[in-house]
């Protein structure tokens, strides 16, 4: 089974904190539209916060979701992918999301499963040349996941298997809009 992994435990420093609970035009918080997606798609769906962020915690689990804490995530988002991989240790791949990114669309997801599930080893999303999220990873890369420090997550592993990358094109702006600044918010709300 292809699991989902929500990566939602950012501290959002450049948003000014709270990123995750922020409401986006729909009343829905930006954490929620991303964990929404995500569960509409895969069968199972881990979200990974800090220590000490319980209202997100609390916000997400309200939303049905299996929701853990990455004791090392403000050393960097390698830590919480390693988390996220580890608790879901039947899995046969997984799609890495993240929570900051509420635009993508619940069929750009499957297309991504899909991928692992007839074979491909890593897919990334491609929209109009820009590579984007979330990415998916199959089982032979477990051990590199699990592996995973600091704040580069898996780009080191995307680069060192560059060739083995399958790029899935898709008609999804939303894999390439993340949200950084209530400007982003702001900005992505008259998309």
């Amino acid at each position: 089974m292809i699991a989902g992994i929500l990566l939602a435990a950012g501290a959002g420093t450049r948003f000014g904190g709270r990123k995750l609970l922020y409401p986006l035009p729909s009343g829905i918080p930006i954490g929620v539209a991303a964990l929404r997606t995500l569960q509409s798609a895969l069968p199972q769906v881990i979200c990974v916060v800090r220590p000490g962020d319980d209202e997100l915690h609390q916000v997400l689990t309200r939303e049905r979701a299996h929701v853990i804490e990455c004791g090392q995530a403000a050393h960097g988002m390698g830590h919480s992918l390693a988390a996220g991989v580890a608790a879901q240790p039947g899995a046969s791949g997984w799609v890495i999301a993240l929570g900051d990114m509420p635009h993508i669309r619940a069929d750009t997801i499957r297309a991504v499963a899909k991928a692992l599930e007839q074979g491909a080893e890593i897919v990334v999303p491609v929209f109009a040349g820009e590579r984007g999220h979330p990415v998916g990873f199959g089982p032979r890369f477990r051990g590199d996941l699990l592996a995973l420090s600091g704040d580069a997550g898996a780009r080191a592993i995307l680069r060192a298997h560059a060739t083995e990358v399958r790029e899935l094109a898709v008609d999804d702006p939303g894999v390439v809009q993340d949200v950084d600044t209530e400007a982003d918010a702001a900005r992505l709300a008259g998309t």
